[in-house]
Order: C-alpha cells, then structure tokens, then sequence
C-alpha cells in the first residue's frame, strides 16, 4: 500500500506539474497584461526594435555609444532573433501582418518561456543530488508566481537566473553509485561564468558558491597536481575566449567599426583593423560597474536600506519559504557558534557529504550568499533575487519542509500572480494595442493625421508596440512620467491651444486615481476609453473609493480624446 500511495502521489505530481507548465506557456500567449518593471522593455524587445525592424523606439542611456553599460549579445540572442523571424515571415508573404503590436509584445516572451523550462529541468536533475523529491520540487517551482511572471519576461535577472542554474547542474555531479563525481565540466563552467557576468555583473555573486563548490570537488577528487591546473586552466582559457567574443560583438555594435566597414576598409591591413578596434574597445561590464560602485548614481534610481533584500524582497517574492530559509540559517548558524565555543573538532569531508548533513548547509550557503552580496548595493529591487528560487526550491522540498505549508503557499502564489501579472500597472499594455490599431486605421483623406499621445503617472510607455515606422513624423509620443498637477495641465493646455496643427488629435492616458486632476486644467475632452484593470503603486487607490460605485474607475486606466 506504502508503494502504490508514493506511486500515486508521484503520478499526481507530474500531472500537476505539467498543468502549470501549460499556464505558463498559455498565460505567455495570452498575453500577460501586468507592467513588472520599465526594464523588461527596454534592455531588449525596445532596442532590437529599434534596429532591426526600424521602429521608433526610446533607446535607453545604457545603449547609446556614450555611455554603453549593457551587452548587446543577449538582446540579439533573444528580443533580436523573433524579431528577425517576425520580420522575414512577413518579407517572404508567409503572412501580410506579422508585425503588430501582439506579436512584438508575445514573441521575445515565448522564447523567454521556453528558455524558462532550463529551470524546471534544473531542479529534475539537482534535486536527487540534494536530497529532495524531483516532482515535489517541480511542482513548487512551477507554481511560484516568480515562475509563471518573472521568468517569461524579457529581463536580464531572468537570464541571469538561467545561467545559475545552468551552473548548478554543471557543478553538481553525481556517479551512478552516488558518490561525488569527477567535474569534466571546467571548459563549460568557464563559459556560462564570464556569460553571466557580460549580461550582469552581479552574476559573480550567484556563481562564487558554486564555484568555490566545484573548485573543492576538483581539489578532494584529484591526486596530481597537474589535473588540477589542467581543470583551472581550461576554465581560464575558456572564459578568456568568451569574454573576447563579447568584446568584440560590443565593440562592433557601440563603435563605428562594423562589419560593413571592416570588409570595405581598402589599403589597410587586418593589423591595421585589429589597432582600429583595440583603441574603440569596450567592456560594457566594467562600464557597469563604474557607474554603479558611485553611490551617487545608485541614489538616482533610488536608495533602500541595506536590509531591504532580507526582510521585504526575499518575503515578497517567495513569501514562507524565505522565511523557513532564514530560520532554518539562524538555527544552523547558532549550531556551528555553539560548536565553536565549545572547541568541538571541526569535521572535514568532502563537499557531498555535506549534502546529507542536517538542514543542508551548501544549499542555504548558494541561497544566501548571493543575497548577502546584493544587500551591500544600496538600490534594491525584487527582480535581482528570482535567480535565488532554484537553491531555494532544493532546500524547500527536501525533508519535505514546505509541505505543512502548501495552502499558504498556494494562496500566496495566486495573489502574487494576479497581483504582478494582471493588475500592476495592468492597463498600459492593453492601451498600447489599442492605440495602434487607432493610430493606423484607414484615414478618410489624402493628409495624415497626426496624432499625439500624452502619458502621465504610468510606467514608460514601450514605443516599439505603437507600431511605428522611423520614418512615420505623425505620430508623437510625449511621457509625463509623474509630473505634478502644474506641469501637466500646462502640457495638456498648450496641445488644446496648438493652433497651428488643424488634423490633430490628442490623446491622454492617465490612471483613474488622478483622474481628477485633469478635470482641473480646463479642458474637455470628447471621448473616453476606460481598460481594466489597471493598478498603480506610485497613486494608489482610496480605499473608501473601492467601496463606492466608482471603483472600476480607481482600478482602471483612462485614454481621454482632448476635444479641441
């Protein structure tokens, strides 16, 4: 009976498990409305908009030849790749729209999502080695809302949470018998380790456990040596080549050294070339991290305590389970200083024992050693921890801790998900669509209409889902950001005033909650378009107001027609 109950439960797991990995796949497709976070936008889908399917876009400062802060290799590798594709279906006729507002939102999403099941696969392989259920696990994983949210968006912290555990299944080996095996992976861990740290810096807080993990499994396994160095120095070498690929592909993109120019470039030598690039070099991570050691720069995207990583994001992302993982760190580390004072000899094994030991102790070290790194940097925001949720995961399921909390972990993780990928900032999306079928429906007459759009007390509006051409001078953008009531009824005065423009039309976007700061400015407007749901943290909702008649309009966001 104990056999066909584990069976059941196994088979019930799996079923569960691939009906979440179908949300997943299926939410992506949808598409997910929720706005996480300006960055998803434009570290990638915006900018390879821009250039690849000459779209007006808002370049972000990282990725202008003045100040290059952000690799281009991932960009191209992700958001470049379905945009190209995109863009030959439609050249070839395949089909006469593929470029629209849907499908330059959804398409750098999916492969995001499939690139997201490298997760799922990680934690099926690693959860053996730490002593954890692999279906439990998977089932955790793909039921957290940082999973079915987070992981399907085009961040780098995304990529960055793939490259980790990419890296944990390479440093994590196991015999068939059990025992630890030899690491043969140096050249790959060399790879991913520099590939991680060209899409962020912040990588090598991630990748120093499981580094200093790897390096131990080299230094106990091997009895030359010669073996040793030969395992350090095909990583170094491995890692040498990486980074010079990147280099190189920064340098072409950021300078004016480009493959056109360098198979045009007439009486020089190819040692004439490598000089041309050695002096325009770039090294997009160092660039990085000059701007954001100067805490100066840091305080411009905003300041935090230093214990914001520990005692808010880590809750807000992964809520019981950080907790049981802080508790179980204080327990732990009471143990080993109670051990110390009591001068009892340390024992030392090799680095999978320490996989059976109590309370794991290698898997809270890969969750909060990363941690401790990211709490030294004064900005701190949710998004730099998710690529935690896989040690996080390991430690959860194995001695089955999160199971006497999994109704508190499945409303969590409903709320979350309805919370980040429905309601935040829910209704800027949406509008973008609908302002790109508007601004290029059929126009009656031979003159354009020019149109302005004017977005106020929203996230920064993507540009690329609008839809237009470099070319297209008909269309303007204008972002408020979170002006005050003075300098938006000056900005929305003077396009009611624009008597120089006969065919215009004006549109303003605005949450409901500062809806009635533009009936303030004296002007009218001719039509409304209300999209729910739409929820801003920056203006809230009264809650007196949720209660009233008029609560869809505090939960929604407004496209106003200024009747001029």
């Amino acid at each position: 009976p104990g056999l066909g109950s584990g069976a059941g439960t196994a088979m019930w797991a799996r079923g569960l498990w691939a009906l979440l990995a179908a949300l997943r796949a299926g939410w992506c497709l949808l598409p997910q409305a929720g706005y996480l976070h300006p960055d998803e936008f434009f570290q990638s889908p915006e900018v390879m908009a821009g250039d690849i399917l000459n779209l007006q876009v808002y370049y972000p400062w990282e990725f202008l030849s003045s100040s290059p802060c952000r690799t281009v290799v991932f960009p191209l590798m992700t958001s470049g790749v379905t945009y190209w594709v995109i863009k030959s279906l439609q050249q070839l006729d395949v089909c006469s729209s593929c470029i629209n507002s849907y499908t330059l939102l959804v398409s750098p999403r999916l492969l995001l999502t499939v690139f997201s099941f490298v997760l799922d696969y990680s934690v099926y392989q690693l959860a053996p080695f730490w002593g954890a259920d692999p279906w439990r696990a998977l089932v955790l994983l793909a039921g957290s809302y940082v999973t079915l949210v987070f992981y399907t968006r085009t961040f780098t912290n995304t990529l960055e949470g793939l490259l980790f555990a990419f890296l944990m299944v390479l440093v994590s080996s196991r015999k068939a018998g059990g025992s630890v095996a030899e690491p043969t992976s140096s050249p790959l861990i060399g790879v991913v380790t520099t590939a991680g740290f060209f899409n962020r810096p912040t990588f090598l807080a991630f990748a120093l456990m499981p580094l200093l993990y790897w390096a131990g499994l080299i230094v106990d396994s091997q009895k030359s040596i010669k073996t040793v160095i030969s395992h350090f120095l095909k990583l170094v070498l491995c890692a040498c080549f990486t980074a010079v690929v990147f280099v190189t592909a920064d340098t072409f993109y950021f300078t004016s050294v480009g493959l056109d120019n360098l198979y045009s470039v007439k009486n020089s030598s190819l040692f004439d070339v490598i000089g041309q690039l050695h002096e325009k070099m770039i090294v997009t991570p160092f660039n990085f991290l000059s701007y954001n050691l100067n805490p100066h720069n840091l305080a411009l995207h905003g300041s935090h305590p230093r214990v914001t990583h520990f005692t808010v994001n880590g809750i807000m992302l992964f809520g019981i389970l950080h907790v049981l993982a802080v508790a179980a760190g204080f327990k732990m580390l009471k143990k080993y200083l109670y051990q110390l004072i009591r001068v009892k000899p340390c024992y030392r094994g090799s680095p999978g024992l320490l996989v059976h030991s109590e309370g794991n102790p290698t898997l809270l070290l890969f969750y909060f050693v990363p941690l401790a790194f990211l709490s030294l940097f004064s900005h701190q925001e949710p998004r730099f921890l998710i690529p935690l949720i896989l040690p996080l995961v390991l430690f959860s399921t194995s001695q089955d801790r999160a199971g006497k909390w999994k109704h508190l972990i499945i409303t969590f993780n409903v709320l979350g998900a309805l919370l980040f990928g429905c309601l935040h900032q829910g209704g800027l999306i949406p509008s973008l669509f609908h302002l790109e079928q508007l601004v290029h429906s059929p126009e009656p007459s031979n003159h354009p209409r020019h149109y302005t759009l004017l977005f106020a007390h929203t996230y920064m509006p993507p540009r690329s889902l609008l839809h237009i051409k470099k070319r297209d001078a008909h269309i303007e953008v204008i972002d408020m950001a979170g002006s005050g009531e003075e300098r938006l009824c000056q900005a929305v005065g003077q396009q009611a005033n624009n008597v120089t423009c006969n065919d215009c039309h004006v549109f303003v976007i605005i949450p409901g909650t500062v809806r009635a700061t533009i009936t303030k400015c004296g002007v009218s407007f001719k039509n409304e378009t209300l999209i729910f749901p739409h929820l801003s943290m920056e203006d809230p909702p009264q809650i007196p107001f949720l209660f009233s008649g008029n609560w869809r309009s505090q939960l929604g966001l407004y496209i106003l027609q200024l009747d001029r």
